[in-house]
């Protein structure tokens, strides 16, 4: 199983980008998918997650309100579009999924058992 990660970039505060990741190979049959991320010195935390069918999703208090997950399960795609972005943002943004197949939306990393390699998001003030 691959992900792989796009959208990346810097961007002053108050702008936006829209990271997306594409998965690829022998995935489970039923899967959330969710984004973490890692900024340097600190502990990687969840950013938002998405059920298999589209009708769940969740998201860090940091975040509620101004990010945006979406799947596009026929091209094995999650996006994640971040306006109003915060110095406080910039990080590494992973996507990951379980190697099982998952009904729920895991909020740990360790729900989750496939990552792709991360994509850098710096904010500027």
């Amino acid at each position: 199983v691959q992900l792989v990660e796009s959208g990346g970039g810097s961007v002053q505060a108050g702008g936006s980008l829209r990271l997306s990741c594409e998965v690829s190979g022998r995935t489970p049959t039923i899967y959330p998918m969710g984004w973490f991320r890692q900024a340097p010195g600190k502990v990687r935390e969840f950013v938002a997650a998405i059920t298999w069918s589209g009708d769940n999703t969740r998201y860090a208090d940091s975040v509620k309100g101004r990010f945006t997950i979406s799947r596009d399960n026929a091209k094995n795609t999650v996006s994640l579009q971040m306006n109003t972005l915060k110095p406080e943002d910039t990080a590494v943004y992973s996507c990951a999924i379980p190697r099982t197949n998952t009904y729920t939306v895991p909020l740990a990393a360790s729900g989750y058992g496939y990552w792709g390699q991360g994509t850098q998001v710096t904010v500027s003030s």
